[in-house]
C-alpha cells in the first residue's frame, strides 16, 4: 500500500506518494538506472492522477479516469532529470513529492522531488523533474482543454518551477 501525504499549505502543498524500489531497478553499480527513475516517476504520476478503483486509497489530485476509453490520454510531452546522488536499494519506499510548475490550457508541468524514504532521520534528496503532460482526446489525438474539475483539484498544489543547478 502506498502512503499518501499531503504536505504544506498554499500556496506550497506538495503531495508525497512513497514508492517502492524493485530489485530489478538497479544496475550494475547498485543503484536504481537513470530509466528505471523515469519508470517510478510515471508510477507516482498515475497514482497522482488516476481516480480510486472500488477499495484503493487516492489523493484528492486523482480526478482522471484511467484507461484508453476513459477518452482523455496523458501524454508526455517533455521530461527533465537532475540526479544529484545514486538511489542505493531500499526497502523502504522512495519519497516522491509532486506539485505542478504551471497549469496551461491543455497541458501541465509536473515537478517532483524524489527523496530517501520519510521515515529517515535526514533525508537525501537524490533527483528533480519535470515533465510537461498534454491532455489529449483518445478520438482524435488532439489537445483537450483542463476541465474545471482538473483545475480545482491540481491549483492548490501549485508552486514554483524546479531551478535546475546544472543546467547549461
Amino acid at each position: 500500500m502506498t502512503d499518501i501525504v499531503i504536505e504544506g499549505t498554499e500556496p506550497l502543498r506538495r503531495l508525497r506518494l512513497g514508492i517502492d524500489l524493485r530489485w530489478g531497478d538497479l544496475d550494475a553499480f547498485n543503484h536504481v538506472n537513470n530509466t528505471s527513475m523515469l519508470k517510478l516517476l510515471e508510477e507516482a504520476r498515475v497514482r497522482a492522477f488516476w481516480r480510486a478503483q472500488e477499495g484503493e486509497q487516492a489523493p484528492p489530485t486523482a480526478v482522471l479516469d484511467s484507461g484508453i476509453h476513459a477518452g482523455t490520454l496523458t501524454l508526455i510531452a517533455r521530461q527533465e532529470i537532475e540526479y544529484l546522488r545514486p538511489v542505493p536499494y531500499q526497502r523502504n519506499p522512495l519519497d516522491v513529492q509532486l506539485w505542478f510548475g504551471k497549469l496551461g490550457g491543455s497541458s501541465m508541468d509536473v515537478c517532483y522531488e524524489v527523496f530517501s524514504p520519510a521515515a529517515d532521520a535526514e533525508q537525501t534528496l537524490y533527483a528533480r523533474s519535470t515533465a510537461v503532460v498534454v491532455l489529449v482526446d483518445a478520438d482524435t489525438g488532439r489537445p483537450q482543454r483542463l476541465s474545471d474539475e482538473m483545475r480545482a483539484a491540481w491549483m492548490p498544489y501549485l508552486g514554483p518551477h524546479i531551478d535546475y543547478a546544472h543546467r547549461r
